[in-house]
């Protein structure tokens, strides 16, 4: 089944001075222009294409990639501003259209925004929106503490950083807990600390409790066997350096040495903490 909008696996169906036409099954044939085919197309009979409408919102296909597809959220800048709105470039020759409705605010030349890139299905037209609560949050957050979860780190606030959690939900990312900066964009992994019951998603960068510490144990452990067995910090060093050490909180680095000491992994010098051979 054709998705407009997406990568899809095509069959040629016959070849004209204008390039090849593609069985889009429901939709009919789709046009390939010459430029983008190839002799290993011709052979195969099979094209691997992106389908999008052109200017006249008729079918076609193209072997160019674009920033994001149908279904993905992407942070795009504003090439034009017209009547219709705004004009995002997303890698292709037509720029996509975010229409005024869709703007939370209204969008600048030269700024970049999040947006959700949707199908009209009357239309058949791709268009992206920066009203992203309406594509998130639209089905109950069903994670467990700790659980791991795919992020896409989307806006700075007083309070932490917004995110997007595994392509469906929106959480936060305290301040108090993040010790690293984040650039907005970041894709990164992150852990699930709680699903309120407003059913908002806090989130960590660490994983918590007993298998967050072993995590930050081993980079301590790592840490003293690339430096002789030896490293000048302790319990007296000051947050800051620990943060820049290990990318981490002063309380987990006492509660992961603390749990080294125990286990007789280490000992504590003046100076530092040594590894126990």
């Amino acid at each position: 089944m054709l998705e407009i909008g997406r990568i899809n696996t095509l069959t040629v169906n016959r070849e004209t001075d204008n390039g090849v036409y593609l069985d889009g099954g429901d939709h009919g044939e789709i046009l390939m222009p010459k430029k983008f085919v190839t002799d290993e197309v011709k052979e195969a009979g099979v094209a691997e294409v992106f389908v999008y409408t052109d200017s006249e919102d008729r079918l076609v296909a193209t072997t160019e990639t674009p920033l994001a597809m149908v279904g993905e959220f992407a942070c795009l800048k504003v090439k034009a501003t017209s009547s219709f709105g705004a004009f995002l470039d997303w890698g292709l020759p037509k720029d996509l259209l975010v229409p005024f409705r869709e703007q939370r605010s209204k969008m600048a030349e030269g700024n970049s925004y999040w947006v959700y890139i949707y199908l009209d299905l009357l239309s058949n037209r791709i268009a992206a929106s920066a009203k992203l609560n309406k594509f998130l949050d639209n089905t109950p957050p069903e994670y467990t503490v700790g659980q791991e979860v795919g992020l896409i780190i989307m806006e700075e606030t007083d309070l932490g950083y917004k995110a997007i959690v595994n392509l469906e939900h929106s959480g936060m990312l305290y301040k108090n807990q993040v010790f690293k900066d984040l650039e907005i964009g970041l894709k990164t992994k992150g852990y699930v600390s709680k699903v309120r019951d407003d059913e908002k998603i806090d989130l960590l960068l660490e994983k918590p409790g007993y298998e967050k510490v072993d995590a930050i144990s081993e980079k301590i452990l790592n840490e003293l066997r690339e430096n002789r067995g030896f490293i000048a910090v302790s319990d007296k060093t000051s947050p800051e350096m620990i943060q820049a050490m290990f990318g981490i909180s002063k309380k987990n680095f006492k509660k992961a040495i603390g749990g080294l000491y125990k286990k007789q992994l280490i000992t504590f010098e003046s100076d530092g903490i040594r590894l126990v051979k």
